[in-house]
C-alpha cells in the first residue's frame, strides 16, 4: 500500500506526536523553574541533533548539503527562537494559556503567506484570522489585572514557528525533510551552545535525567510528525493538533495542580474554531488546485 493512501496512520502518528509534545511541554515547565532554559534546550537539540544525524545517515543520498542554504539556516533560527521563547513564556503561565496561544501559528501563517508566498486571502479567511486574534486577546487580556507579560512570548514564539513553516512550504520541493530537521537541528545546536556560557549551570541527577527525558520525547514527537505528513496531507492533520490542549491542561493539574481560567477557555474555543475553519478552507483551496486543468 503506498503511503499516501495511509491517512489513518498518519491521523494516529500526529495524534501520538501531541501526546508526546504536551508530556514534553510539562517537564519544560518543570525543569524551567531550577534551572537556565538555554541550559535546558541545549540539551535537548545535542540530543534532536544526534537523531537527526542518525536519520539523515541512514537515508540513500545526499542530504547534508541543502541547496537553499540561506533559508535552512533563516528557519533554524526560527525553530530555536520558537522553542526557547515557549519555554520562557510556559514558565509564567499555565499549560494550557501557553500552548492555546501557540495555536496562533496556522492563522499567522495566512496573513504571512500573502508577503512571502504571493497567496491571495479571501475574506471568509481574513474573519478566521481576526477571530483567532480576538480569541488571543481574550486570553492574554492586555491592560486588565489578568494580563501577564509572559504571553507576549508566546505570541512571538508563535510567530517565529509560523515564519519557520512559511520557509518550509518554500524549500519542501528542492530539500528533503531529513535535510531539514537535519540543518534545523545542527543550527539550534550552535546558537544555543554560543549562549550557554552566559548561563550555564551544573544540574543535579535527577534534573540532567529530565532533561534527556525531554530531548528524546522532543526527538520522537519531531520524527512522528515527519512520519505523518508523510502518510497523510497537511490539511488533514492540522486539526489533530488541537488535541494537545487537553492532554497539557491534565498535565498542568497533575503536575502544577492549575486550571485554565473561564476566559482561557472562552479564548481556546474561538482560536480552535478559527484554526479548524482556516484548516478547512486550506483543503477547499487543495482540493480546487488538484482539480484544476493542467
Amino acid at each position: 500500500m503506498a503511503q499516501s493512501d495511509r491517512p489513518l496512520h498518519g491521523i494516529v502518528l500526529s495524534g501520538v506526536a501531541c501526546a508526546v509534545f504536551a508530556v514534553a511541554d510539562v517537564t519544560s515547565k518543570y525543569l524551567s523553574t531550577s534551572l537556565p532554559i538555554i541550559e535546558i534546550q541545549w540539551i535537548r537539540y545535542v540530543l534532536f541533533l544526534a537523531m537527526a544525524a542518525t536519520l539523515a545517515a541512514r537515508t540513500p543520498g545526499r542530504l547534508v548539503r541543502p541547496r537553499n542554504p540561506v533559508s535552512q539556516i533563516i528557519r533554524g533560527l526560527c525553530v530555536t527562537a520558537s522553542s526557547v521563547l515557549f519555554v520562557y513564556g510556559i514558565r509564567e503561565m499555565t499549560m494550557a494559556q501557553a500552548t492555546t496561544i501557540s495555536f496562533l501559528s496556522p492563522l499567522l501563517i495566512t496573513v504571512l503567506s500573502i508577503p512571502l508566498l504571493g497567496e491571495i486571502v479571501g475574506i471568509r479567511r481574513w474573519v478566521a484570522v481576526l477571530a483567532g486574534l480576538i480569541g488571543t486577546l481574550i486570553i492574554v487580556r492586555p491592560g486588565m489585572a489578568g494580563f501577564q507579560p509572559a504571553a507576549l512570548f508566546g505570541v512571538a514564539s508563535s510567530s517565529c514557528w509560523a515564519l519557520a513553516l512559511i520557509i518550509t512550504r518554500k524549500i519542501a520541493r528542492s530539500d528533503a525533510p531529513q535535510t531539514t530537521i537535519l540543518w534545523s537541528a545542527l543550527i539550534g545546536t550552535v546558537v544555543l551552545t554560543v549562549l550557554l556560557p552566559f548561563e550555564a549551570r551544573w544540574p543535579t541527577g535527577w534534573q540532567f535525567t529530565l532533561c534527556l527525558i525531554l530531548g528524546v520525547l522532543s526527538s520522537a514527537g519531531q520524527w512522528m510528525v515527519v512520519l505523518a505528513h508523510r502518510l497523510a496531507p497537511a490539511s488533514l492533520l492540522a486539526p489533530i493538533s488541537y488535541t494537545q490542549l487537553p492532554w497539557v491542561t491534565i498535565g498542568g493539574y497533575l503536575v502544577f495542580d492549575n486550571l485554565p481560567d473561564r476566559w482561557t477557555l472562552v479564548g481556546a474555543a474561538i482560536i480552535i474554531a478559527s484554526g479548524l475553519y482556516t484548516a478547512h478552507r486550506e483543503r477547499v483551496r487543495a482540493r480546487a488546485a488538484r482539480m484544476a486543468p493542467a
